[in-house]
């Protein structure tokens, strides 16, 4: 999870889970404390911990990158952030990315300080034109609406109507890629689209960065956030619990990154494990960074280890 609350701490995932967990009520009715990420209110109203700034679209002088904001479902909230990289012909086309913020389904945005200056380094690097998918956020909206809105995005795209798509979008190359809870929702993306015939997209590969999957333990944030859960070993949260599932992913290459001292590390490496099981027919990579947490690369970008990282994301893309 994305969460950055000064330039000197960040939590881990778990430790903050473990919080919710220990000092936590979910009674119906009752008031609900889960600290660090928000607090709700007896008659339901939600109060978030952190508030995430705001930055607008911009265009880089010195990159060429252009970014600018879509409004894609107005009834719902639904937007996303497109970032251009630098034209150097008329017409040029790019791979496509889409990018999903993390934030453990609650918190953060795809036009945070965060994300966006991320966005900006991967995309003069790598070449890729991204839309970068603001979903609508738990618990006011509860899981599936993270998954539904992503894929409604990426539908919208597909019909290519927007300019900078229909112009430079090469849609016969393009990507999932996310972070933590942006990771499991690419994930749950990409089953949707394999199952999905009429799906037009041609999905080459997945990056999955420090995935926010379950273990096959009791989570109590992902139970709030997602009241309809069918349990521990819910595909959408657990999806190494069902390699059949896993097996019929139609793109031709998945890399998942994860860290040495992330608390989620285990996870990552059953679903690489699990992939690699079941013989996933495509690419499968994993890279582990040692001696750095949870996202990392988000909270120091200018970290060497950061900059590897992006450095064997670009490659991936490219």
């Amino acid at each position: 999870m994305a969460l950055h609350f000064s330039s000197h701490l960040h939590f881990s995932l778990l430790i903050l889970i473990t919080i919710c967990l220990c000092m936590n009520s979910t009674s119906a009715g009752k008031a609900l404390n889960l600290y660090p990420f928000f607090k709700v209110d007896a008659n339901g109203t939600v109060h978030r911990y952190q508030e995430i700034k705001f930055v607008p679209p911009s265009n880089n002088p010195k990159t060429g990158v252009q970014s600018k904001d879509v409004t894609i479902l107005p009834k719902k909230n639904v937007s996303a952030r497109l970032y251009l990289p630098k034209i150097s012909r008329k017409n040029q086309k790019f791979p496509l990315l889409f990018y999903i913020h993390g934030g453990g389904f609650c918190i953060q945005s795809a036009f945070s300080p965060l994300y966006d200056s991320y966005l900006h380094k991967l995309i003069a690097q790598a070449n890729v034109l991204v839309v970068s998918i603001n979903y609508r956020l738990a618990p006011e909206h509860p899981i599936p609406a993270c998954y539904d809105d992503s894929w409604d995005v990426m539908n919208w795209a597909a019909r290519g109507k927007e300019p900078w798509l229909k112009q430079h979008a090469n849609f016969s190359r393009v990507f999932l890629a996310g972070d933590s809870a942006g990771a499991n929702i690419a994930n749950n993306i990409m089953v949707r689209a394999s199952k999905e015939s009429h799906f037009v997209l041609s999905l080459v590969g997945m990056a999955l960065v420090d995935p926010y999957f379950g273990n096959g333990k009791p989570d109590g944030l992902w139970t709030y956030l997602c009241p309809k859960t069918s349990g521990i070993d819910d595909p959408r949260f657990n999806p190494a619990a069902h390699p059949k599932i896993l097996s019929k992913l139609k793109c031709s290459k998945i890399y998942v990154f994860t860290a040495g001292k992330d608390n989620l590390r285990d996870r990552a490496w059953t679903y690489y494990e699990t992939m690699k099981k079941i013989g996933w027919k495509g690419e499968l990579r994993i890279k582990e960074t040692e001696g750095e947490g949870h996202v990392f690369h988000l909270f120091n970008q200018t970290s060497k280890k950061a900059k590897d990282l992006m450095n064997t994301l670009v490659h991936f893309l490219v």
